[in-house]
């Protein structure tokens, strides 16, 4: 079998459902110190992380990743047994295979063979690997960042290896992503008989022009990298359970993905404003995700366009679109971020899935990166 399919094979048997890492990560580090990097295991609470790193000078990449994955769902339900991956037709089927033990297979790999080719190469590689991506992220690369800031450790390039791609291996890079603001809303009235509601004060009634106004409301017009700032519903809660009760209160819970043409600070006075002028009793609990990040076109982006167009042939598109990532918390260390990786269509579904032949080449990918960053200074 193929060593980066088999690789993959072998991290997708490991049961590593968020936080857990069933012992992948160790898998990883004995690896990577066959191949001289100096590995670091990092818990905190519950999250096992590491970080790797070979080489004494120059500037360093760092692959980053994830050995997470989401839950499963019903297992009877898949067509083979999500824990055990699976070849049909050139198709490797598991837990796992896109998002994202196949581009961690593909980091080693490529790792692996540029250092046999080149075992006193210039600069440095690192790995930046969690166990909390796909979970609540307080534990994970952020405490990992942290540790790093306070060895002085400073990162120049950075490749997650997030599954960006969309139709073909390697058409889409993503080169930042947008801010994730989330909010519950508490809209408060008073509770009373349904067939007396002189007596009560409807809170639904309430709330649903100002929601009319939020979700009507033009944030901004995006720019030349993001789209135009979203703001969505994703709950609207209230009753007592009884169908002739006007409830008290409801709860609202929204978000935006922001682009950087507005902040977190603007986004919420304006929320506010919108919230006020309805006359509202309400109460407002706000949470950041992560800010907006952008990598410009520079040394990374060049290295990666011109790796994947080397690999595939292909001229692949920037893009910010999408959910968050573990980007959000190196990018604003000065790092150059990107994101390559498989196939993103099947991620978090049933029978995930990835084509054999990519993970091969996903390693080619990584290998050019590290190439034309660490020999040729792009």
């Amino acid at each position: 079998m193929e060593k980066t399919l088999a690789l993959c094979c072998d991290l997708i048997r490991r049961p590593s459902v968020t936080p857990l890492d069933a012992g992948c990560q160790s898998l990883m580090m004995e690896q990577l110190g066959a191949l001289g990097f100096t590995c670091t295991p990092l818990r905190f609470g519950d999250v096992d992380n590491f970080w790797a790193e070979r080489g004494h000078s120059g500037p360093i990449l760092v692959f980053a990743g994830h050995t997470d994955v989401v839950p499963t769902g019903p297992e009877a339900q898949w067509d083979t047994p999500p824990f055990e991956p699976t070849l049909v037709d050139g198709v490797l089927y598991g837990r796992g295979a896109a998002d994202m033990k196949g581009s961690l297979a593909a980091m080693l790999v490529a790792c692996e063979e540029f250092v046999a080719e080149h075992p006193d190469h210039p600069g440095r590689i690192g790995f930046l690997i969690t166990s909390d991506e796909e979970g609540v992220a307080v534990n994970g690369t952020v405490k990992v960042i942290e540790y790093l800031q306070q060895q002085d450790k400073t990162i120049d390039w950075c490749v997650v290896g997030e599954p960006s791609s969309s139709e073909t291996l390697g058409d889409v890079i993503k080169n930042g992503r947008r801010g994730s603001l989330g909010a519950v809303l508490t809209v408060r009235g008073v509770q009373g008989h349904i067939a007396y509601p002189h007596l009560a004060d409807n809170p639904i009634h309430r709330a649903l022009p100002a929601l009319h106004a939020l979700t009507s409301e033009t944030w901004d017009q995006g720019n030349e990298f993001f789209p135009p700032t979203s703001m969505q519903l994703s709950n609207i809660n209230g009753g007592t359970g009884a169908t002739n009760v006007i409830p008290g209160s409801v709860e609202v819970q929204f978000n935006f993905r922001f682009s950087t043409e507005v902040t977190e600070a603007g986004l919420r006075q304006r929320t506010e404003a919108i919230l006020d002028a309805h006359g509202l009793d309400y109460t407002l609990e706000w949470a950041l995700s992560g800010q907006p990040f952008l990598t410009s076109r520079g040394a990374l982006v060049e290295a990666t366009v011109a790796s994947i167009t080397a690999a595939t042939g292909l001229e692949p598109e920037l893009s910010t679109a999408g959910g968050t990532s573990d980007g959000r918390f190196i990018a604003p260390t000065g790092a150059q971020v990107v994101e390559v990786g498989p196939l993103n269509g099947t991620i978090h579904k049933l029978n995930e899935e990835v084509l054999a032949a990519d993970l091969p080449r996903l390693a080619g990918i990584y290998r050019g990166i590290l190439e034309r960053l660490l020999l040729q200074g792009v």
